[in-house]
């Protein structure tokens, strides 16, 4: 049985304050769990009720188990139907990026993304296409919100996600910065060699006015029909499709 104290701690973690404080954020359901217990993530404690006890993957011993009731699994639970587990996990201490890192390849960068789906699905989308990095703007959605978590549907254990202040990156580079505007060269015309910033804006205002003087490439999606915008998940998923098309 759950003491008040633990409910309460747990509780704490549905708040990026006590998640930034306390170093731990929350994961739910056992398909998603078992992608982090994979992963170089570090796990705190599992709380799961006797149902899931039988799905569990070999743990290792420093993890901290609680046998719980369905009844406390909803105290505790962000979502209004929980799914049987929740584990606390560490989230990890990344350094500034390492710009040689960039070289090569192509990573996601996102300006003012605000919505925690959003936010989940472009980790989850770039899981899928193959990027192992996404840069965020310092007034991005924490990629640890619990609606962000879960949108990811794991991929987040694969994906390096980075909080940077983009000017600062973006002088520091040498390797080409693309942008999604709505003026821009076409996407499928865009010579886009072998390296480069993809950057993507919020899903309101787009990219901010100091980060479009930045950009080396404008990129635009054709519009065939009549709607004002894309979904910058959407946009993401199309970006990501296209260079994995062009690379291969």
């Amino acid at each position: 049985m759950l003491s008040k104290s633990q409910i309460s701690f747990v509780k704490s973690l549905h708040q990026k304050k006590y998640r930034k404080e306390h170093g731990l954020f929350l994961v739910e359901g056992i398909k998603s769990f078992k992608e982090f217990i994979q992963s170089s993530f570090k796990i705190h404690s599992l709380f799961y009720t006797s149902e899931q006890y039988i799905l569990l993957p070999k743990l290792p011993a420093n993890i901290n188990l609680f046998e719980v009731n369905n009844a406390e699994l909803g105290k505790i639970s962000t979502l209004q139907a929980p799914q049987g587990l929740i584990a606390l996990v560490y989230i990890p201490k990344k350094e500034k990026i390492n710009h040689q890192a960039l070289k090569n390849q192509f990573s996601l960068v996102l300006d003012g993304v605000q919505d925690p789906g959003n936010m989940g699905t472009i980790i989850r989308t770039a899981d899928w296409f193959g990027f192992k990095n996404i840069i965020c703007s310092e007034d991005c959605v924490e990629a640890y919100n619990p609606k962000t978590v879960q949108a990811t549907m794991g991929s987040l254990a694969r994906i390096n996600i980075y909080y940077e202040d983009l000017n600062e990156l973006l002088d520091e580079n040498d390797i080409p910065v693309f942008g999604a505007l709505l003026d821009g060269q076409s996407i499928y015309q865009t010579n886009w060699g072998n390296e480069g910033l993809i950057i993507l804006g919020n899903e309101g205002k787009g990219i901010s006015d100091d980060v479009i003087k930045k950009i080396n490439q404008p990129v635009t999606i054709p519009r065939v029909g009549a709607a004002e915008s894309l979904n910058v998940a959407v946009s993401a998923a199309i970006f990501c499709a296209e260079l994995v098309r062009v690379k291969n």
